[in-house]
């Protein structure tokens, strides 16, 4: 009988860690959909602190290879 409490247990444990790493990675993804950790002006601030002057092109491209490695 207490290898029946010892299993339950465990198995309440295994879906409780399943489910709360799939809401917080749920939540996550949400909250870098709507608070993206760099936007264009960011992208463009910081090439003009390089001494760059980047076209809008160049930034397209940019924040194309960032989402891209956001997925």
């Amino acid at each position: 009988m207490l290898w029946l409490y010892i299993l339950v247990g465990v198995i309440c444990l295994a879906a409780g860690l399943i489910l709360g790493f799939l809401i917080a990675r749920k939540y996550m993804m949400n909250y870098l959909k709507k608070n993206p950790p760099i936007n264009e002006n960011m992208l463009r601030v910081m090439m003009a602190q390089m001494g760059q002057h980047p076209s809008q092109k160049k930034i397209n491209q940019m924040m194309k290879a960032i989402n891209n490695q956001m997925k």
